[in-house]
């Protein structure tokens, strides 16, 4: 007899609609993925609280999320792949918060700003002002 334990993963169904052929004509193959997810779908699915969700918002810039006209908080398909790929980053391979931003950026070709020195943004900023004040000096009337 082996020891080992399976562990078996259920992954929740979401409820799609089916586009029919007769309701839009134009329509020549049924999409069956979603183009958005409401919050509570989303911890369904990566089994993460809403609280961890919110704050990875705030945290990661390239994740967006909408609002229904009722107010509800819904994720578009692809920020629904970017949460559960940080999921797995934190979990399996064990990376830390700003590792795993790196590496979703570079697996998902996101860009984010990048925080400036704030000696070398000093440093620019004063000499921009000097370059507009000698500008405003060459533009002032000359007294005769």
């Amino acid at each position: 007899m082996s020891s080992e334990k399976k562990v078996i993963f259920i992954t929740p169904k979401i409820k799609t609609r089916k586009k029919s052929a007769s309701s839009n004509p134009s329509s020549k193959t049924n999409n069956k993925e979603k183009l958005f997810y409401r919050l509570e779908e989303v911890c369904l699915l990566t089994q993460l609280s809403p609280e961890t969700i919110e704050t990875w918002e705030e945290e990661l810039p390239f994740l967006h999320s909408g609002r229904t006209r009722t107010g509800r908080k819904i994720f578009r398909s692809k920020d629904v792949t970017i949460i559960q790929r940080m999921k797995d980053l934190l979990e399996k391979e064990g990376m830390t918060f700003a590792g795993a931003k790196r590496r979703i950026e570079e697996e998902f070709g996101l860009t984010t700003t990048r925080q400036l020195n704030p000696e070398k943004l000093q440093k620019t900023i004063y000499e921009i002002r000097e370059q507009l004040l000698e500008i405003q000096r060459l533009l002032r009337p000359r007294k005769k």
